[in-house]
């Protein structure tokens, strides 16, 4: 564990004094865990009431110290933590995005009344580099259903060359679903950024396919908060397959995102039902 430095700890019932952590790579988006261990320097013992109490947290600040997110993941204290009593606990961690510079300050809450930095405890900062996702831009495409000459002419016009083999990421389609030029670059840009899956949006041809896939279309801009499955999606190669959503391939899990820029058009004589 990385040991901490001198730092300020305030006289008083509420104190803390960091000792040592331990942060595992961090890569946007991901979860990992973070090892910490600190001592209540205070007058007054920490105790965890579920999710109320006293709880270890943290905020991922940009440089400049602005929160990008305020309120991470909580930790409760498995037992009462008495003055002088030292402390190791395990955090669940998720990285911000996107990849690049940040700093990262855990601190206590007393849950719905106040941060401990607030009665001037001095939380634990340091500065953090987030990874990007995924290491390697590989997209290969898995297509459900029979052969599509304009689908492979769509495929091998693409900006972003797709592989058949060592892909980090797998883009589903289905004849007659083709794919703007850009539609790759937009899938493995969200991969990259720190999205498990991103669905594009899909514009029918037929007045009733546009109708039934009205909540898809195009124009929406991104949408990580988007409510309906992610169809057509491109999925990280560790976050499993997909299920089965208006006839077509979608992602229901989370960590993804709506890409309303990549643009797939979906042709209604492709032998799907259109009403």
């Amino acid at each position: 564990m990385e040991r901490v430095g001198e730092h300020p700890v305030p006289v008083g019932p509420l104190a803390v004094r960091w000792l040592a952590y331990e942060l595992e790579e961090q890569r946007a988006g991901v979860a990992t865990r973070a090892h910490l261990r600190l001592e209540n320097a205070g007058t007054a013992p920490w105790r965890s009431r579920g999710r109320e109490g006293v709880q270890l947290a943290y905020h991922w600040l940009d440089p400049l110290g602005n929160a990008i997110v305020w309120d991470g993941s909580r930790t409760a204290f498995p037992d009462v933590v008495r003055p002088g009593e030292v402390v190791e606990l395990e955090s669940t961690l998720v990285a911000p995005r996107p990849p690049g510079g940040y700093r990262l300050a855990f601190d206590l809450v007393d849950e719905f009344h106040f941060w401990f930095a607030e009665v001037g405890s001095t939380p634990l900062d340091f500065p953090v580099e987030v990874k990007p996702r995924i290491d390697e831009r590989r997209l290969a495409v898995r297509v459900h259903g029979p052969s599509d000459p304009e689908l492979d002419a769509a495929l091998a016009a693409q900006e972003e060359p797709l592989v058949t083999d060592d892909a980090v990421a797998v883009a589903h389609l289905v004849a007659g679903a083709i794919p703007a030029p850009d539609w790759s670059r937009l899938m493995l840009d969200a991969h990259t950024e720190g999205y498990a899956a991103v669905g594009p949006s899909i514009e029918g041809e037929s007045r009733a396919e546009r109708r039934r896939l009205a909540a898809w279309a195009p124009g929406g801009g991104r949408n990580p908060r988007f409510h309906e499955p992610l169809l057509l999606p491109s999925v990280l190669e560790d976050q499993g397959g997909t299920e089965t959503v208006e006839d077509l391939p979608a992602y229901t899990g989370r960590d993804g995102l709506f890409e309303g820029r990549a643009v797939v058009r979906l042709r209604s004589r492709s032998g799907r039902r259109t009403g």
